[in-house]
C-alpha cells in the first residue's frame, strides 16, 4: 500500500455554517447542547449568530439566515460527544429537539450513537461509550 504524504492543507476549517429561518432560536438550542456562548451576531436582524469555540482550535458553529425552511435530510452533520445519552436526550428534547429513531440507537465500529434532530429538523448524533 502507497503511503500518502501528510501536508499542510489548502486552507483550515474556520466555519460550519447552518442554514436557518431563524438564527437566534437556533443558536439558543445549540449554545445549550454545545456549553458555549453567542459570541456575536452580524446584521439587523441578525443575519449571523456565531457561538464561542469550545475549544482554541475548533471551528465556530454559525447559523446564517436563509428564507426557506429545511426540505430534504442534511448530508453533513455534527457527532456530539456525552458521558450520559439518556440525560443529554431528555435536556435535547426539553430544549425543543427530538429524538429521530425512538426506537434504535447504534453501534458499530467501536462507537454508539443515537440520531437526534435540532428544533428546525437539523439532524445529529449523540456519541456514547458502548456499554
Amino acid at each position: 500500500m502507497a503511503t500518502r504524504e501528510v501536508t499542510t492543507g489548502i486552507g483550515r476549517l474556520g466555519w460550519i455554517q447552518i442554514d436557518t429561518p431563524d438564527p437566534e432560536r437556533l443558536a439558543a438550542f445549540w449554545t445549550v447542547v454545545l456549553g458555549v456562548e453567542i459570541e456575536g451576531r452580524l446584521g439587523s436582524p441578525p443575519q449571523f449568530v456565531n457561538l464561542h469555540k469550545q475549544y482554541p482550535d475548533a471551528p465556530y458553529v454559525s447559523f446564517q439566515r436563509v428564507p426557506e425552511p429545511k426540505v430534504v435530510k442534511n448530508r453533513v452533520h455534527m457527532d456530539i460527544v456525552v458521558d450520559d445519552v439518556e440525560l443529554a436526550t431528555s435536556r435535547i428534547v426539553e430544549l425543543g429537539g427530538r429524538r429521530r429513531r425512538p426506537d434504535a440507537d447504534f453501534n458499530e465500529y467501536g462507537y454508539c450513537w443515537r440520531t437526534m434532530a435540532d428544533p428546525e429538523g437539523n439532524e445529529f448524533c449523540l456519541i456514547y461509550k458502548c456499554t
